[in-house]
């Protein structure tokens, strides 16, 4: 059984990160509840699915290397912006 590695390039962590955010944004222009509701949902979504894959990989909170630690406080931080923008929560 081959093991994954415990820690990621940097510069793929930014590439994951700015493809599922181009994804998000691509899938929150044809939300039936319009862009900034659907944009918000889908970043708290990202965030948890970000917490679920460090849990499942048992990643560090505050390690050296980036990880899904870092991505979930991003989209976090982008939920919470989005939402003090659109000043109306979805969740």
């Amino acid at each position: 059984m081959q093991r994954l590695p415990r820690e990621f390039d940097p510069r793929r962590v930014f590439l994951r990160f700015g493809i599922r955010t181009v994804i998000l944004v691509t899938f929150a222009a044809f939300g039936s509840i319009g862009f900034g509701r659907s944009l918000a949902t889908l970043l708290a979504m990202s965030a948890i699915l970000c917490v679920v894959l460090a849990l499942a990989r048992r990643e560090t909170i505050f390690q050296s290397a980036l990880n899904h630690w870092d991505e979930a406080t991003a989209y976090a931080a982008l939920y919470f912006l989005s939402v003090a923008v659109n000043l109306s929560s979805p969740l």
